[in-house]
């Protein structure tokens, strides 16, 4: 295709670099706005910069937003509804697509309102309320902290206790330690299954026949254990509208396209053999997903993003296969502590044991004189990928590339895709969810 011009726009943290290296390096202008002061230098030396987005719009064929936040509070969709009431082509929400993430009780509406099966949910402002449901309601739940402390990762709790004795007791501790910052949160039934997310690409009126389904690996310690980081590493496949597609993100089409959104939504579920059950929307890209969504990309990346957000009917040819990403992180990750990432991780060198790059994705990193280096201050400098015909060779290959990859105090999960290898692959085709396109 003809040299496009893109502008990707972080209106808070930095997340979206590594897909725009890959525009970048396909051939297409590139320019970078990054928000959040720490996080400015995040893909320097990789991507060409820009300090003043606004004036750049007019420039740009194509505006991507790579998260809903701008700054502390959501509106991104906003900004994107702004652009395209102006003529111009973007990849992001609208404000009723951002708060399908940032307030949980109305996404669940909207997939009743749609036909979707839920799982039992309440919302609550008020913890004592919360406890009393759960001493009069006894099972297991799920605690999602809504707004902008959803971000902290750690305060979801995945209830053990048949009787939900447990998540009293979490309850009466957040109130202590969180009550003046959690102003709501939902208690959502705890299902037991497979826990998949259907991800799908919008152009503004209908999905692109590819879907992706990817399994994420949230906790930082292999086997599921430790604290929530957000996410660890991603296993995934492509397939067309299946049964778990046509149950989920195809009922809502419809309202996606009255809305007029643009880019990738997800929707991450339970499935068992009883039914499908939606947990949470992420109405934007996911991450890492989008760089391991990238690696899988066997058509142009730059083409497709312009012709989603031009609605020019968009294809994409992808890896015909398994794909697993795995996070390289640094030390205080997953936590904030400022005085050990000085001493351990700020700046860090990178150093790679072959000249080659491939399944080499940025996240917090910099290229200063042609070495690579950690940027910003939260410790995720890199995502490595693999794929192949089955989930072991995909393993094989990402960690096969890790192991030349020399960077002091690095760590990750070893065990990103055994869960499929294991059983979830089994039982999801057991359960006939992965059978022909509908």
């Amino acid at each position: 295709m003809d040299t496009k011009r893109f502008l990707f726009v972080s209106a808070d943290a930095a997340l979206i670099t590594d897909l725009a290296w890959q525009v970048h390096k396909e051939g297409h202008d590139v320019k970078y706005y990054i928000e959040s002061e720490n996080d400015t230098e995040i893909g320097d030396g990789f991507v060409p910069k820009t300090d003043d987005w606004r004036a750049s719009v007019e420039w740009a064929d194509v505006v991507v937003f790579d998260d809903i936040w701008v700054g502390d509070e959501v509106g991104t969709g906003e900004l994107a509804q702004e652009l395209r009431a102006q003529g111009t082509a973007v990849v992001g929400g609208t404000p009723a697509t951002d708060r399908l993430e940032e307030d949980r009780g109305y996404a669940m509406e909207v997939l009743e309102d749609h036909g979707v099966n839920t799982v039992e949910h309440h919302v609550f402002h008020d913890f004592d309320e919360a406890i009393q449901h759960v001493r009069e309601n006894p099972v297991p739940y799920v605690i999602k902290p809504l707004g902008e402390v959803q971000n902290v990762k750690r305060l979801l709790y995945v209830g053990n206790e048949d009787d939900g004795s447990d998540v009293v007791d979490v309850l009466q501790a957040y109130k202590k330690a969180w009550g003046h910052r959690m102003k709501g949160f939902q208690l959502q039934r705890k299902v037991d299954g497979v826990e998949v997310a259907i991800c799908g690409f919008f152009d503004g009126e209908s999905f692109v026949d590819a879907v992706n389904f990817n399994f994420e690996h949230k906790k930082l310690f292999p086997g599921n254990i430790g604290p929530s980081t957000g996410e660890m590493g991603t296993s995934m496949f492509w397939a067309g509208h299946n049964k778990l597609f046509a149950e989920t993100l195809g009922k809502v089409e419809g309202w996606l396209a009255d809305e007029g959104y643009v880019g990738s939504i997800d929707i991450n579920c339970i499935v068992n053999e009883t039914g499908i059950y939606p947990l949470e929307f992420t109405p934007r890209f996911g991450y890492p997903t989008i760089a391991l969504q990238e690696e899988s990309f066997e058509s142009g990346t730059g083409q497709f993003f312009y012709d989603l957000a031009h609605g020019n009917d968009p294809e994409l040819t992808v890896h015909n296969g398994y794909q697993i990403g795995v996070r390289i992180v640094l030390p205080p990750f997953p936590f904030d502590d400022e005085k050990t990432y000085d001493e351990n991780s700020r700046n860090a060198a990178i150093v790679f044991q072959t000249d080659s790059r491939d399944g080499i994705h940025l996240e917090d990193a910099k290229n200063v004189d042609g070495q690579w280096r950690s940027a910003g201050s939260n410790g995720m400098p890199l995502v490595v990928t693999g794929k192949g015909e089955t989930m072991q060779q995909a393993r094989e290959q990402a960690y096969g590339r890790i192991d030349d990859i020399v960077m002091p105090n690095m760590y990750y999960r070893d065990d990103i895709g055994e869960r499929w290898i294991d059983g979830d692959g089994d039982r999801l085709q057991a359960w006939g969810y992965l059978g022909p396109q509908t």
